[in-house]
């Protein structure tokens, strides 16, 4: 090749690039926590070609390792990607004045936020109280009460326990002292008509707050009902 020429592609080449891209959209259909395994086996490819892959996918940071290293996720590029190519979403003017009342009803962070195409995009953080770090909500989903509601309900290979425990008894799923100490979260379901999760009010507060959640639930709740007819 003569110097300063571009590089050529070979024939193998997008085929590789074709591969790799599938098993980007496999990761994306069957939601965070996929392992290995499975999308050796939805894609119907060798489990070594995979792996491989999936490492390729790992290093350029367009997936990420679950933490117990045992599924992958979507990563920060394609979460980059998807805020350049997607139309800004804003909540309509009813749907800021119900959100409106739950921060004034509420000392703590308050936030709302879509699922989109089986990922958490936050839509109105909380301008008092900041949402801690959006693109790590992309790349670990699992370490949110918001990302851990989607789990629940989509998650390919099963929800956490805990999460799923935490739906049944108080309407909402938590995070405890996780990511900052002394601090933890909450989210609570925002439903349409037939039932489907869309989005999910959030809370992110004092621990204790999360710990006993009663009250915290029975003050958003309403607000929860409320806000679902106007986003869903």
């Amino acid at each position: 090749m003569a110097d300063g020429a571009a590089p050529s592609v070979t024939a193998r080449q997008p085929r590789a690039i074709h591969s790799a891209l599938t098993v980007l959209e496999a990761v994306a259909g069957l939601g965070a926590g996929v392992t290995a395994r499975e999308i050796s086996h939805e894609l119907g490819l060798p489990r070594a070609t995979a792996y491989r892959l999936l490492n390729l996918l790992v290093q350029d940071e367009y997936l990420v390792r679950t933490p117990d290293l045992s599924g992958f996720a979507l990563g920060a590029k394609v979460a980059q990607l998807a805020a350049v190519v997607a139309p800004p979403m804003r909540l309509t003017s009813a749907a800021r004045a119900v959100v409106a009342d739950a921060r004034a009803a509420v000392r703590g962070g308050i936030h709302v936020v879509f699922y989109v195409q089986d990922r958490p995009v936050v839509v109105d953080a909380d301008p008092d109280f900041p949402f801690s770090d959006e693109i790590r909500l992309a790349r670990e989903p699992e370490r949110y009460a918001v990302g851990r509601l989607l789990l629940v309900e989509r998650r390919h290979s099963g929800p956490d326990a805990g999460a799923a425990a935490d739906l049944a008894r108080f309407g909402a799923t938590r995070q405890i002292g996780e990511l900052v100490p002394g601090y933890g979260c909450l989210a609570l379901p925002l439903r349409d008509a037939q039932g489907t999760l869309a989005g999910a009010l959030g809370f992110s507060g004092p621990m204790h707050r999360v710990e006993e959640p009663g009250d915290l639930v029975r003050l958003l709740s309403p607000m929860a009902e409320r806000l679902a007819p106007l986003v869903a």
